[in-house]
Order: structure tokens, then sequence, then C-alpha cells
């Protein structure tokens, strides 16, 4: 969509007729992989991609995947149900740990929702062509996790029924909130302003490839369905000048978000006064570790639906390398910020700071910590070895402790809560069995919802597969020329 033409440098070795004739081929830099495998043309991408939603019986480890994560998804709403109807005694929540697994998992999911926001909107300001096979994964697992985000909040008020305090109303003194000055108030409308602007930017970057869907339906209810969904698309060069402007206006839109949405989510803390918490890097860590973290979790769901759905071809291993890189360098700056709070802590002469961190590393629950540098520091740092960034099967596991590692950084912060002022107040955080499986019915909902999304709607954007690789081809006639 609107992507800008540009020269093909003549310092480059001159690629050979087929290479300049392959589409998907990439003339900005003759000797790399092409973005496109295969003898691939419009037709083979439009194919591979539809077959996907089309076919009437998906692959058995879709089944397989679908039921484990419904069932799980199930259990997280009867857990939900014995909540409301036991209370939040049932958690293992106290007076020190107020907070507990609740605010942890939604930290932990509003952080995943990160690298949705940044492939789609700054990438796409960017030109950057490696997005194209990749940012509708990472849309849709933004939405997926908003929306397990934003279950806790809701839980967690503890009188659900009242959940409805969480939004802007009048009330009695004409004002909207008595408490406007808290982060948690500024989570609302951060928050809200995301999961709104981020389901807009997935569903209109959905449009041409729902109208594909449409017209390919044999079943009448699917071409309905479709039809629906695609609001009219003809693909006329009018619709497609609006819709570029459009497009083009929601990812300057979303761009800011990718900054302010974790932003805010790090006030819950920074703005206190709490050992450990009051600090200005929280910001800047909280985002970085947020882009971290959702590029981790794109890396777990992309890898395995590549495979089982046959996008080898599409979603090249030149697009999870480029993946890998970026969790290089927003691994690096986590480690950097963890560095820079025992620094804060020791060049600040505070002794309840200086406890706080070397608690944190040698205390009771030093095991959490070392697994967050473990996972989020060390692991990263293997991308360094090409050989590592072309193994499918090492890159998955590497983003698996890579959500291990953002979660426990969460849990970390929270855990400071133990050891405050006040010794004789000094208690050790116990999850119940019902924080346990809420985090886990947490990822059973994501899942399901992700599965959900991979059999009935477009897993990869066509429309922007084909337009990089029309203009790729149009640049290789214009070098063979």
């Amino acid at each position: 969509m609107g992507l800008a033409s540009a020269d093909i440098p003549v310092s480059y070795s001159t690629p050979s007729s087929l290479e300049r004739g392959k589409l998907g081929y990439v003339p900005e830099v003759w000797n790399d992989p092409p973005w496109i495998e295969g003898d691939n043309d419009y037709r083979s991408v439009t194919d591979k991609v539809c077959r996907i939603a089309e076919n009437p019986r998906p692959p058995i480890a879709w089944w397989v995947g679908f039921l484990i994560a419904a069932s799980i998804a199930g259990m997280f709403g009867a857990l939900i149900g014995y909540l409301i109807v036991t209370g939040v005694g049932v958690w293992g929540n106290q007076n020190s740990v107020s907070w507990g697994f609740p605010i942890v998992n939604f930290v932990f999911w509003v952080g995943i929702g990160h690298a949705g926001t940044l492939i789609s909107a700054i990438l796409f300001l960017f030109r950057q062509h490696w997005r194209t096979s990749i940012n509708r994964f990472a849309e849709a697992m933004t939405i997926f996790a908003v929306v397990c985000a934003g279950t806790f909040p809701g839980i967690h008020v503890g009188r659900v029924w009242f959940a409805y305090w969480l939004f802007p109303y009048p009330d009695t003194r004409l004002n909207m909130w008595s408490q406007f000055r808290s982060p948690l108030l500024w989570d609302v409308f951060a928050v809200g302003t995301y999961a709104t602007v981020s389901l807009l930017f997935w569903y209109m970057g959905m449009i041409p490839d729902l109208a594909t869907l449409r017209d390919r339906a044999k079943h009448p209810a699917r071409r309905i369905a479709y039809g629906i969904l695609s609001v009219g698309w003809t693909g006329s060069a009018t619709q497609w000048r609006v819709y570029e402007k459009a497009y083009g206006l929601l990812a300057a839109l979303a761009t800011p978000l990718v900054l302010s949405v974790h932003t805010i989510v790090s006030f819950d803390f920074a703005v206190s006064q709490l050992p450990g918490w009051h600090t200005t890097i929280f910001p800047p860590y909280f985002v970085a570790g947020a882009v971290f973290s959702g590029f981790g979790m794109v890396l777990t769901l992309m890898i395995p639906a590549r495979e089982w759905f046959g996008l080898k071809d599409i979603v090249t291993m030149r697009h999870i390398d480029c993946m890998c890189k970026i969790i290089i360098a927003t691994g690096s700056m986590v480690g950097f910020a963890y560095l820079t709070e025992f620094f804060i802590a020791w060049y600040g002469g505070n002794p309840y700071e200086q406890f706080t961190f070397i608690n944190r590393a040698f205390g009771p629950t030093a095991y959490a910590y070392w697994i967050m540098v473990t996972c989020n520091v060390i692991s990263p740092q293997l991308f360094w070895i090409k050989a590592v960034r072309r193994s499918p099967l090492l890159i998955f596991i590497i983003s698996i402790f890579v959500n291990i590692g953002m979660w426990f950084e969460r849990f970390v912060i929270i855990l400071s809560l133990e050891r405050t002022f006040l010794p004789g107040s000094w208690q050790s955080f116990v999850p119940t069995w019902v924080d346990l499986g809420m985090l886990v019915g947490s990822f059973g909902l994501f899942f399901t919802l992700f599965l959900l999304f991979c059999r009935f709607l477009p897993i990869v954007a066509m429309a922007e597969v084909k337009q990089v690789m029309a203009h790729v081809d149009g640049l290789a006639k214009r070098s063979h020329s």
C-alpha cells in the first residue's frame, strides 16, 4: 500500500535474468534471499492463503490444539464464576501483596499486544517489506491479548457487578471520577484506545482479503458472511485510493500508542512511593519489554502456523530472521534496564531501595529473579549466532523462554511488596490453585481465539504481499531493460 519505489544501487552485483524475473525477489540487495520463496505468482499466493479458510477439514493438529485450548478456556470461565460466587479470598492476595496474579497477568497480556502495532503501523510507515507476511499474525495477536488483559481488571474489582465504575459516567457530584489522579484510571483510557485503534487497523487491513474470500466462496452462507465483512469492496481505483489514505492515517494514529500504552501501564508502579517502584526508567523499560515479549509471542504462534498450513514460501526464514534481530535489540534494552535499576539503587544511597534489589536477587524469591534474567537477557543472545536464527525449532524454544521470562518480570515487581519498610509486616506470597488456574486459563482463551482466527480469516495479508511482489517485479523489469 503506497510502497515507495527506489532505484537499484549500482554498487551491487548484477543478478541473473531468472533472479530478476522472480516475483518477490528484493532488488535492493540482490545477494539476499527473496521475501517470497518458491515458484510463486499472484494466483499461487491467493490459493495458499485462501485454502486455509476454505478447506472443509482443517488439519488434525488444528483440531487437537483447538480442543485443548477451548477446554482450558472453559476452565477459565468456570474459575471466574467460582470467584464471583465465593469472593476474591480464593486468590492468594494479602495485605502486603494486594495485587497478586491479576495485575501480573494484566500487564503481561497488555505487553504481548505491542508487537502487533509495531509491526503493522510503524514498519508500514517506514516502508519495510518484511512486515507484509507477518503483520496479520501480529495484529490478530494484539486483539486477543488485549481481550485477555481486559478480563483481569473487571474481575479484580471484586464485586464485578460494579465493574461499570471503570467507565466514565456522570455521578451525583457532576464529576467523572473522584480520584482522577490514579494511573489505574489512566489505564482505562490507554488500553481502551489501544484496543479500539488496533481492532480498526486489523479489520481495515483485512477488507481486500475478505473480498477475495467472498468471491471464491462456494457455500451461500460463507459468501454472505464474507460479503458483509468486506463491506462492498470491489477493488476499484477509487476504493484503493481512499483505502490507502485511511490505512496510512490509522497507522500514524496507532504509532504513538506503542509508546503511550505501556508507559501508562508502567505508571501503575512508577508513581508510587514504594522502594523498587518509583523510578523514571519504568516507562522506556516497560515499552522495550512489551515489544520484546510481543515479538516472542508472534514467533511462538507463527512458527507452528507456517508449518501446519504450508506457508513456508510466504513466511520465510528471512522474515523470522528479522524478528530475531528485533528480539536481540529489545532484549539488550531490557538487560540494560535491569543493570540500571541496581546502579540507581546503589548510587541513590537509599537503604530501602538497596535492600529491595538485593532481596530480589538473593532473597527467598530469588528463583523468580534469576528465571527472569536467564530467559530475558541470556537466551536472546543466542540469536547472535546465525545458525540459531536459521533453526525454526531453536527459535521456537527461545521464544517460549522469552514469554516465560517476561511473565516472571512482572511477577518479580509484584513480589517486591513482600518485604516493605516494617519487618513485622513481611509475608510470603503464595499463589492458590485459582491463581494458577486463571493464568493457564487466560492462555487457553488466547489460543482459542487465535485458532478460530486461523480457521476462518485470512492469516496472511494477501493484498500487501502481492503489492510487494509487484513492486519488486517492476524494479526487476526496469533493471533488466
